[in-house]
């Protein structure tokens, strides 16, 4: 097919945290060394910060190392945390643990309670402000190849595509946008990302990557228990022992809040649902005391890597980098990512502009990993390395175990704990299991699926392909369904997999892909890897308004 095509010294594909640091750092470099370098923005939002969902409790350090005149210029960051809770919940009690027996990486001290949208949208505006040429709607769907097996850019997705692949009445070719350097800034679980990672064999030094799935609410609550920026966190129930899992509750301006829940993607329990988790989660005296009387305005969800450094791939490869959570970088310990993102995007700019004024282009900017081993953020990141793998234990003896590494070696103990298999692994049979009997939605502090993802503002052209392939199409009836009961439809956060004909003795796999919130998760926990995510036409999925 012939693509019209479009030249630019360093294309980003994600409109992030990540993408947008190295976006802007690239155009500082430039400008103030007095060089023109183009760079180009893609997004498979409908804009900047439709597709951004996190907590999110904020450390500035790697923003105020981008853009020290922050607060000046009116980033969005209005609520510094006022206090942290942490509690270990029973199903009707809570343990507040003294503050004084957290670990350091508990503490929210000079942290801010922040929308990540509302960040990403005001760091869009400095990076257009800076020059960079920003296109919001526009998925990055094929990775191009230049004759020596190098990255030279990306395709962007096809338009006007009926469901059966034909062109449609509107249909429009993507365009080819070619780059001297492509930086991937997708987020978790990278559409593209994934695909370099297995073709240049990125992993192959690392351990597996680690995952959990994040879902969120955003509710408007009475004045007179908004606590502006206090910080809450639980482990415990709703969540057995043995299952990684915990809540948070944070209050913004305006009398709002996000409530939201992380459940770990290595859980053996097929018949766990982590959306019905979230909703007994709020349930909770210590949660539901914020939201009574409230009102729900948002929801949404999202995977997030949870690995460290030990999971980490090879961060480059002959033309382009993996940035953000594309590689993996987030601090499970911490529940924090953005601060990761924004400091490995800008040094990743660093290394993408030396070789530039150097006059290289597309080879490996292996300065881009020695920067990163070299800064604060490695520092940080080494020292959470053992995080998972002790909550992998069991709530008691991981928190215990994660407690002595932290207070008494200082995250620097002599040993480094290791991933030994993937999520997707780890489901036990259904016969092995106990079904969780979960309760149905009151309308008031807990809800349905559908009703949550109209609340997503997620569309998706219906005829059109479906971004969700399936490898092998028999496959979810002939092994999911008898030997796991079809985890599918319970892992999935917006009742997009559905088994039906069951009554009738001939089921199938439904796949409402209009449904989709982009979490990744059916990605990622399928048990035989058999659901590839790819990108639908851009501009499509959630829309989220302050998320």
């Amino acid at each position: 097919m012939q693509r019209e095509s479009m030249e630019f010294d360093v294309v980003i594909v994600g409109g992030g945290p990540a993408g947008l640091a190295s976006a802007i750092r690239l155009k500082q470099l430039a400008n103030e060394a007095g060089r023109d370098i183009s760079v180009c923005l893609i997004d498979k939002g409908a804009e900047i910060g439709a597709h951004i969902l996190s907590g999110a409790v904020m450390d500035p350090r790697a923003l105020s190392e981008l853009l020290p005149n922050w607060k000046d210029d009116g980033a969005p960051l209005n609520a510094p945390v006022s206090e942290d809770r942490f509690f270990i919940l029973s199903e009707s009690g809570a343990f507040k643990v003294p503050n004084a027996l957290l670990p350091g990486c508990f503490h929210n001290e000079g942290n801010y309670v922040i929308s990540l949208g509302s960040v990403c949208r005001w760091l869009g505006t400095q990076a257009e402000a800076l020059g960079v040429e920003i296109y919001p709607g526009f998925a990055g769907a094929e990775v191009l190849f230049d004759e020596n097996g190098a990255v030279m850019g990306v395709v962007t997705g096809d338009m006007g595509r009926l469901r059966d692949g034909s062109d449609g009445p509107n249909f429009q070719p993507g365009l080819e946008l070619h780059a001297k350097y492509t930086i991937l800034a997708e987020g978790c679980r990278g559409h593209l990302g994934k695909q370099l990672i297995k073709r240049y064999r990125l992993d192959a030094d690392a351990d597996p990557q680690t995952y959990a799935i994040g879902l969120k609410e955003l509710w408007e609550i009475d004045p007179d228990v908004h606590q502006l920026g206090l910080v809450v966190h639980s482990g415990g129930w709703p969540m057995q022992a043995d299952t990684y899992g915990g809540g948070f509750l944070y209050h913004l301006e305006n009398n709002q809040v996000t409530v939201g829940f992380v459940v770990g993607l290595g859980y053996e329990n097929p018949y766990l649902s982590p959306y019905e988790e979230f909703q007994r989660f709020k349930t909770h005296p210590q949660i539901r005391k914020f939201l009574e009387g409230g009102k729900r305005i948002s929801y949404g969800a999202r995977a997030l890597v949870a690995g460290g450094v030990q999971s980490l791939p090879k961060l480059t490869f002959p033309g382009g980098v993996l940035v953000g959570d594309d590689a993996g970088f987030l601090n499970a310990a911490r529940i924090k990512g953005s601060h990761c993102a924004i400091k490995t995007g800008s040094l990743a700019a660093e290394a993408c502009f030396e070789a530039l004024i150097a006059g290289r282009e597309r080879d490996e900017l292996t300065a881009y990993r020695s920067k990163f081993e070299n800064s604060w953020l490695y520092d940080e990141l080494y020292k959470a390395r053992n995080f998972k793998p002790f909550m992998a234990k069991g709530l008691k003896l991981g928190a215990l175990l994660f407690g002595l590494d932290q207070l008494v070696f200082n995250g620097v103990a002599p040993w480094t704990l290791h991933h030994r298999s993937p999520d997707h692994e780890k489901l036990s049979p259904a016969a092995a299991c106990q079904p969780i009997e979960y309760p149905k939605p009151d309308g008031v502090i807990t809800f349905d699926r559908l009703g949550s993802v109209f609340l997503s503002n997620t569309n998706h052209e219906e005829d059109q392909p479906c971004h969700l392939r399936l490898k092998d199409a028999d496959l979810p009836i002939e092994v999911n369904l008898p030997t796991y009961d079809a985890p599918e439809q319970r892992f999935c956060p917006a009742g997009v997999y559905e088994i039906v004909g069951r009554e009738g003795g001939q089921p199938r796999l439904q796949i409402n892909a209009q449904n989709c919130v982009h979490c990744k998760t059916c990605d990622i926990k399928d048990p035989n890897q058999n659901i590839n995510w790819v990108v639908p036409q851009g501009g499509e999925g959630p829309v989220y308004p302050n998320m």
